[in-house]
């Protein structure tokens, strides 16, 4: 038998764990899960709350509400909750905004609130970059990220754990960019094999001495808000997946609104629920690549492989679509990279490595869906779904 060992420590409590890789796995597991149990019922009133899947039973007075009460949501920005086998995972709830809120666009909703044809209130996102248990993804702190999965397996993967629940969507991925832009937050990260480059005193606590740092280790500057409640790890780390966004033989395309958190929505490479990403005079946007230069065109693209600092892309398109992305010169520093034939899929963020090209503004256009590599994880959402207003159409 293999022997292994896990080690976590916190502020409020510290767990080790030796003995068989089994044994080691199933303890850690139910170690994070204590942990998140604890914070969530023994901290007083500024303590997230635990909302309950449907049947679950009400853990704390005051601090539970149960999804199947048809209660409305707490006032809470972070909140912990369990999917349809009774696992929670701590979320950051985002409340509707419109687009002239978050980056003086249009009065339009932001397109994240809008699902399926209706208007949502609320979305949450997983604090932490997801870990993996029994074969669901979780958001809880120090874990390592569950990487080595194709595009395909992270979307059943976040659909499997029940109504409501999906993998972050490009448009959310967008939302938590813009957000930070707008409050002059741009999370800082692992960048440089275990701390950030910009500091070498910004430092996470590392998974088995390697370069990869364990959910939520890093610093308050490592959260899309700078404080500990806001959603870690999006700078450096691993990079992220997103459903809902790709570059078509150099023509980016997308989902309808934030109809990528639909399972319904048909999103094979041969999907119909494909559609064009537009500028604001109804116009496809390209992308085209050539000779360490990247352009974005209504016109003919150049089909190749470039990649360049958002400062040097010739950016030649008003789209406020492409704002709700996040696909724009918003740090300057942040890199772009983009393969222009054949379909490929975005990964965001950087990892371990990236330096100061990392951050919530770097894209990468050049993976396949069937790539699976252990720098490359994902983080699962949610909504309550049905609980929206149907938009006019």
């Amino acid at each position: 038998m293999e022997k292994a060992k896990f080690q976590m420590k916190t502020q409020e409590i510290e767990v080790k764990i030796e003995g068989t890789e089994q044994f080691v796995k199933e303890q850690a597991n139910k170690s994070r899960m204590v942990y998140a149990a604890m914070i969530a019922n023994t901290k007083g009133t500024e303590t997230p709350p635990v909302i309950l899947s449907p049947g679950a039973q009400t853990l704390s007075a005051g601090r539970v509400v149960a999804l199947d009460q048809g209660n409305p949501w707490i006032d809470h920005d972070v909140v912990a909750i369990y999917d349809k086998v009774g696992i929670p995972s701590f979320m950051h709830r985002f409340r509707n905004i419109s687009n002239r809120e978050l980056f003086g666009g249009s009065e339009n909703t932001n397109a994240v609130f809008v699902i399926d044809g209706e208007e949502y209130d609320e979305i949450y996102i997983s604090v932490y970059p997801n870990c993996e248990i029994n074969g669901k993804p979780y958001s809880l702190p120090w874990a390592k990220p569950w990487t080595g999965l194709t595009l395909e397996q992270m979307e059943e993967a976040c659909f499997s754990k029940g109504e409501g629940w999906h993998m972050l969507t490009a448009p959310e991925w967008g939302l938590m960019a813009n957000l930070s832009l707008k409050n002059g937050t741009l999370p800082h990260g692992n960048t440089d094999c275990g701390k950030f480059h910009g500091n070498p005193e910004e430092r996470g606590e590392l998974w088995e001495n390697g370069p990869l740092t364990v959910t939520g280790s890093g610093p308050e500057t490592w959260t899309h808000d700078h404080t500990m409640t806001g959603v870690h790890d999006l700078c450096g780390g691993i990079w992220e997946r997103v459903r809902g966004l790709r570059l078509k033989d150099g023509k980016l395309q997308g989902a309808d609104f934030n109809n990528a958190a639909s399972r319904d929505r048909d999103l094979s490479e041969n999907g119909e629920d494909w559609v064009d990403i537009w500028d604001d005079d109804g116009n496809p946007v390209f992308i085209s690549a050539e000779d360490g230069r990247i352009r974005f065109t209504n016109g003919t693209c150049i089909n190749g492989w470039s990649g360049a600092k958002w400062e040097d892309v010739q950016y030649d398109v008003k789209s406020e679509e492409l704002r709700e992305l996040g696909i724009f010169p918003g740090d300057p520093n942040n890199y772009l990279w983009a393969d222009t034939e054949g379909e490929r899929m975005p990964i965001a963020g950087g990892d371990w490595n990236s330096a100061a090209l990392a951050g919530v503004f770097y894209w990468n256009l050049y993976y396949s869906r069937s790539d699976a590599y252990s720098s490359i994880g994902f983080r699962s959402a949610f909504y309550r779904k049905g609980s929206g207003k149907p938009i006019a159409p």
